[in-house]
């Protein structure tokens, strides 16, 4: 029988998150770090809504771009919240942000299109865009710098083939995010050699100390970038699967002809769901948001505390729900920390590795969790450390 694999999909590397997963579940006594979920349940108010829909038997089909009073809210959330105005027939809810950001790239990338992202970013990107026929390409991104794109290393980044930039900001892997400032700074080098931006702003509820900006509110670019966003992370929904994204008239156009044919629409349920989340909070600054928020933020407080202590200089995070200590000082790479602490100490991280090839020497330590498993946590991370002091 012949190979039916292509060679795209042999090239294609297993996620290096999920490994980790799988052994802390056959460990009864595990605590994971890991994983990039709330650990709050979604609200009541949000779940009785999608019990109300199933009981009144709403269980069809939505249209393709999803429920008009889930767009008409989201079209009013994005204005007062961020600042950016879509119109509802512009905005199409997708099956998480996740098929928002594959309907942006397949739309988009042609073979051998190059797309930049920063490095550490989320392990998804750059499969996406291999998948696409297109190039990857990595913007370094350090600590020094607050884990940001600068004007310099993208200009230094940028070639004849490239197309399109991703902005991951908040930043999953290390919670750097883009000022306003910031962000105008590298607006002048988009401009230069005419690049879309695909925005990933899925976590821009969770900032701390600042309010999240989007790069499609400053002049001019609104006509250049897709924006992509969802509810799974401020709203506690990751299970939903409810997302969307907005886009210029004509790759709007490009990626609901896609949706059509790959998803035909969202959930209706989760959609329903949606819909109770973004009503009625716009007075309160959605109440439930903001006690996870303040909650995160607790937390977040807690572990770059816990890591300094050690010895292990950590970058403190401003949005998201992750924490990227160095691990440089116990001289082990990533990897062989994040391996041994497992083993040794019964306690998962992901290798910054996973993220790029910039967050080698790190690690990625999730903060959804409750407080007592990260004390417990941080308990077993010193004691590790100490152990690889003491021996070394």
């Amino acid at each position: 029988m012949r190979d039916f694999l292509t060679q795209r999909a042999k090239a294609l590397k297993p996620s290096g998150i999920r490994k980790y997963f799988d052994i802390v579940e056959r460990m009864p006594d595990a605590i994971s770090l890991g994983v990039g979920e709330p650990d709050f349940v979604t609200p009541w108010d949000i779940r009785s809504a999608g019990i109300r829909s199933l009981q009144k038997g709403y269980t069809s089909y939505t249209g393709n771009r999803g429920l008009e009073e889930l767009r008409a809210l989201i079209s009013r959330y994005l204005s007062e919240r961020f600042c950016v105005s879509y119109a509802p027939e512009n905005i199409i809810v997708t099956v998480g942000a996740s098929e928002g950001i594959d309907l942006a790239l397949r739309t988009t990338c042609e073979a051998g299109d190059e797309v930049l992202m920063p490095d550490p970013a989320y392990v998804s990107y750059a499969p996406i865009v291999s998948l696409c026929g297109g190039v990857p390409v990595s913007v370094a991104c350090t600590a020094e710098n607050g884990f940001i794109i600068t004007p310099e290393a993208l200009e230094a980044a940028v070639t004849a083939r490239t197309k399109a930039i991703i902005l991951a900001y908040p930043n999953n892997p290390t919670g750097g995010i883009m000022t306003r400032e910031q962000l105008e700074k590298i607006v002048p080098v988009i401009e230069k050699y005419d690049l879309l931006v695909i925005s990933d702003e899925i976590y821009a509820e969770l900032t701390y100390g600042c309010a999240h900006c989007s790069v499609a509110s400053l002049a001019g670019m609104k006509e250049r970038t897709v924006l992509l966003s969802g509810f799974s992370k401020a709203f506690a929904m990751t299970g939903w699967r409810i997302g969307y994204v907005c886009a210029p008239p004509a790759l709007d156009a490009a990626m609901l002809k896609v949706h059509q044919y790959t998803m035909l629409c969202a959930p209706r349920i989760a959609q329903h769901a949606a819909v109770a989340a973004l009503s009625g909070g716009f007075s309160d600054g959605f109440a439930s948001v903001v006690r996870m928020r303040d909650e995160y933020d607790r937390r977040r407080r807690f572990l770059v505390d816990a890591f300094n202590a050690l010895g292990l200089t950590c970058f403190e995070p401003r949005g998201a729900f992750y924490v990227f200590p160095g691990v440089a000082a116990t001289g082990l790479t990533g990897e062989e920390f994040a391996e041994r602490l497992l083993m040794e100490e019964q306690v998962a991280v992901v290798p910054g590795s996973a993220f790029g090839s910039c967050g080698g020497g790190h690690v990625r330590c999730s903060y959804a969790t409750g407080m007592d498993e990260l004390k417990e946590a941080a308990g077993r991370i010193a004691r590790f450390v100490e152990k690889l002091r003491k021996n070394a």
